[in-house]
Order: C-alpha cells, then sequence, then structure tokens
C-alpha cells in the first residue's frame, strides 16, 4: 500500500471525521439536556472537544487496521457513547426518540454545509484538490453516518428510535437485543447485508437531496 496516499487520506479525513463524530455525540448529549437529563452534561460530554468522544480503539485503531487490511475496501469504527439516562427525561419514550434522532440529523446538517463549502469553492474557481477533496469527503462521511446509525437495531441510534415508536411489550422485547446488538450489526456489515440494502439506498437519497437544496446556490454560480 502506497504510505504516501494513506497520508494524503488521513489527512483529507480527519477533519471531517472528528467534526462528524463530536457534533453527533454532543447533539446527542444535548437534547437529552434539553429534555430533562443532565447525565452527559454533568459529565462533561456535551462539548466540540473531540477528545471527550474519541474512543482509541473505536476511533482509531480499528479504522486504521481495517483499511491497512481491506486495502481501503472496508471501514468500520464508533465513537464512545454520550450517557444517557433515558428514566430522567420529561416523557422517556417520546423523549427517547428525539435523542437519538438528534445525531443522525446533526450529521445530515454537516453534510449540506460542507456540500455548501465545495459548491462555493468550485463556484469562485478555487482549484485546490485537498480542499475541494476535504469537502467532498465532508458530505461522504456525514451521509454515512446518518445512514448507518438509523439502521433499525439497538445500540444504533435507528433502534432507539424503532424501539420508542413501538408499542411498550414490543419495545421490551426489542431493548433485549441491544447486548447483542453491536455483533448483529457487525456482522450484517461484514456480509454485506447492511451496505447493500440500507447504506447505499439511503446515501443515493441523501445525495439527491443534497442536490435538491443546493440547486439555487449551484443556479447562483453558473
Amino acid at each position: 500500500m502506497d504510505f504516501n496516499n494513506l497520508i494524503q487520506t488521513v489527512l483529507i479525513y480527519a477533519l471531517p471525521v472528528l467534526f462528524a463524530i463530536t457534533v453527533h455525540e454532543a447533539a446527542h448529549g444535548y437534547v437529552a439536556r434539553y429534555l430533562g437529563d443532565n447525565t452527559a452534561w454533568s459529565l462533561g460530554r456535551v462539548t466540540l472537544n473531540p477528545l471527550k468522544h474519541i474512543d482509541p480503539l473505536g476511533t482509531i485503531l480499528m479504522p486504521l487496521m481495517l483499511y491497512f487490511a481491506t486495502s481501503g475496501a472496508f471501514l468500520f469504527g464508533y465513537a464512545k457513547p454520550v450517557p444517557v439516562d433515558f428514566s430522567r427525561l420529561r416523557k422517556p419514550r417520546r423523549d427517547m426518540i428525539w435523542v437519538a434522532l438528534a445525531g443522525p440529523a446533526s450529521n445530515f446538517i454537516q453534510a449540506i454545509l460542507w456540500a455548501i463549502a465545495f459548491a462555493a469553492l468550485v463556484g469562485f474557481g478555487v482549484n485546490e484538490r485537498f480542499f475541494l477533496d476535504m469537502a467532498k469527503a465532508g458530505v461522504l462521511v456525514n451521509l454515512v453516518m446518518w445512514a448507518f446509525n438509523l439502521f433499525p437495531l439497538p445500540p444504533l441510534d435507528g433502534g432507539r428510535i424503532l424501539a420508542g415508536l413501538l408499542p411498550p411489550r414490543l419495545a421490551y422485547s426489542f431493548g433485549r437485543i441491544e447486548p447483542w446488538g453491536f455483533f448483529i450489526v457487525l456482522g450484517l456489515v461484514l456480509v454485506g447485508v447492511v451496505g447493500t440494502y440500507w447504506l447505499r439506498p439511503l446515501i443515493e437519497l441523501g445525495y439527491r437531496v443534497l442536490r435538491l437544496l443546493l440547486a439555487p446556490l449551484q443556479f447562483l454560480f453558473s
């Protein structure tokens, strides 16, 4: 593997990934605090300091090992989850949905901002590939995080959203999957189910929405 290409890829993706992870986790904690649970706030996790959210194994070591092992074809990682005591929320079942939605929503908003940055760079005639590639990486990283975290299995955000929507007895039974949920999701990722039937369709939808939202800006620069 070309070491120079690895360094270039890391530099291009480092800032978008750090922002994507940090804002995602902080958004969970901020919405939880707004809805009645101060757990994350009291532990200093409602912050834009990436060091508070980085997991050495899941955020750094695992993605690097997978990058080398698969020549960049497959990456997987995670950050420290923000602690939320759902029982302290004012309306736990309803508010759990909003807390869970906050993370993916923050990623989609960031994807919009990176797309605007890319359109502005192109519109103003900036030809520096590093910045253009970083903006494109920001869009991709955040769309992947948005789509992946909406997958409807706990402990992912989509699993918590589904649990909040299900009738209480079904939600309780569904929640018992959570201790094994990470391994189930990882297995589905490895066999291609998540990528083929979930990530790709949602990411394509995300790009279509971005193109629609940015059409006026692109028209302005044309």
